[in-house]
């Protein structure tokens, strides 16, 4: 197996690469893996890629595209990430204006130098940060909110400070993953040295990816795809949608929309955020409220609704001898019904003669397996593409040992044509 294919499920290379280092997700795919499907298409079929992320996230694929020179258009239905990979895609501004603002920032930030009002070691953001650090940083917000105009160089500024948060916090908070706050950090930045730092890093990446011909080809938007979208039309998409019962996508910035006041802590997500993703895990299946019959007769469900029937009834029936009684059942109902419908939307948008490739992986809540990739792949066919076939990367859950069951896991490539 090359490294480039053995990387399409890891963002690590993603890490050390200009743009889609400003911030980062330590999940998802290689970059160069997607470059690599790019040339590949275009070699086969001898046309230009136009390529569409339905789950843009922090950005890989489209900004491997821009990369390339070829068009590409990303959704995202998590407005705060949506925010930051619009930011990210603001690269082909001016690095001198954005490094002049950022120093304002950071002067008025100084001459301030208030304490802030806002720590309390009750809440996150005070489990998080020290009283001198939230200050440090608070001072950075004030000063960016009260400089700050219609101009776009201000949302990479802010991107800047969102970017900085967890490498200045004390506790364990590795990008996009949960917090730790019984964990405690050996290396913790300085809010005012970290927020220079980065404005130095993107300003010369800005400058890196001009000078090697990144086209300004793509277009992001916060949209949540299982609603009908517009876009061109496209031939090849690459995704990685959040797996069912792997992660609570609504919360991996909570860290951060609380710093910035979007919210005031983990319940508001369910009325901020969770109303426009994917209901991928338990937490936000039980906040909805899902009615299990209902989503069981919907006809978009019918082409997989005999193997997926029984699987959430037998989930209905094992919740009530546990403990948690998670609600397993109707977030996988809800998952396949969300992705039925994201298949038939960009259906209309992908041309005849397309290739898809959705990196994802299966699921065993309370032991039961759950086979993702080949529900998805019948969705996709229903949908009115002609075939499927899936690819295994990796064993999953082999490294953590995991304690609630022993389900061999995977992940892998759907690769989808038509």
């Amino acid at each position: 197996m090359s490294k480039i294919k053995a990387r399409s499920g890891t963002f690590t290379d993603n890490m050390k690469l200009p743009i889609h280092r400003w911030f980062r997700y330590s999940a998802g795919f290689s970059a160069e893996w997607v470059q690599s499907e790019i040339q590949k298409f275009e070699a086969e079929n001898e046309e230009k890629a136009i390529v569409l992320d339905p789950f843009v996230g922090s950005g890989t694929t489209v900004f491997a595209s821009s990369s390339m020179g070829n068009v590409a258009c990303g959704f995202e239905g998590h407005p705060f990430v949506a925010r930051i990979a619009k930011a990210k895609n603001l690269w082909h501004l001016d690095e001198n204006v954005f490094n002049a603002a950022c120093q304002k920032v950071l002067s008025l930030a100084k001459e301030m130098n208030k304490k802030t009002a806002r720590h309390n070691e009750s809440n996150l953001l005070g489990k998080c940060y020290d009283l001198d650090a939230l200050s440090k940083l608070d001072n950075l917000r004030f000063a960016y909110e009260s400089l700050s105009d219609d101009n776009p160089i201000w949302e990479l500024v802010r991107l800047n400070i969102t970017s900085i948060l967890r490498v200045c916090s004390k506790v364990g908070t590795a990008q996009w993953q949960y917090i730790l706050p019984n964990k405690t950090k050996s290396k913790v930045l300085d809010a005012y040295d970290a927020f220079l730092g980065k404005a130095t890093l993107m300003a010369t990446d800005m400058k890196y990816v001009k000078s090697v011909n990144w086209l300004n080809t793509a277009t992001i938007l916060e949209r949540d795809v299982r609603e009908p979208f517009e876009a061109p039309k496209c031939n090849l998409l690459i995704t990685s949608p959040p797996y069912p019962n792997n992660y609570d996508y609504a919360d991996a910035t909570r860290l951060e929309m609380m710093f910035w006041e979007e919210i005031e802590g983990w319940g508001d997500l369910k009325t901020v955020v969770r109303p426009t993703i994917i209901r991928s895990c338990s937490q936000h299946s039980a906040s909805d409220k899902i009615i299990l019959d209902e989503i069981l007769n919907e006809p978009l469900l019918s082409p997989i609704v005999d193997e997926l029937e029984p699987i959430v009834r037998n989930l209905e029936e094992i919740r009530l001898s546990k403990g948690g009684k998670k609600t397993y059942h109707t977030m996988i109902a809800a998952y396949f019904f969300d992705l039925a419908k994201i298949w038939k939307n960009c259906r209309t948008i992908m041309a005849n003669n397309s290739r898809i490739c959705f990196v994802i992986g299966d699921s065993a809540p309370y032991g039961v397996h759950v086979p993702a990739e080949k529900w998805l792949g019948d969705l996709a066919i229903a949908s009115g593409f002609e075939s499927y076939e899936f690819e295994k990367i990796r064993d999953r859950n082999v490294k953590w040992k995991n304690r609630t069951h022993t389900v061999p896991l995977h992940e892998g490539r759907l690769w989808v044509r038509g």
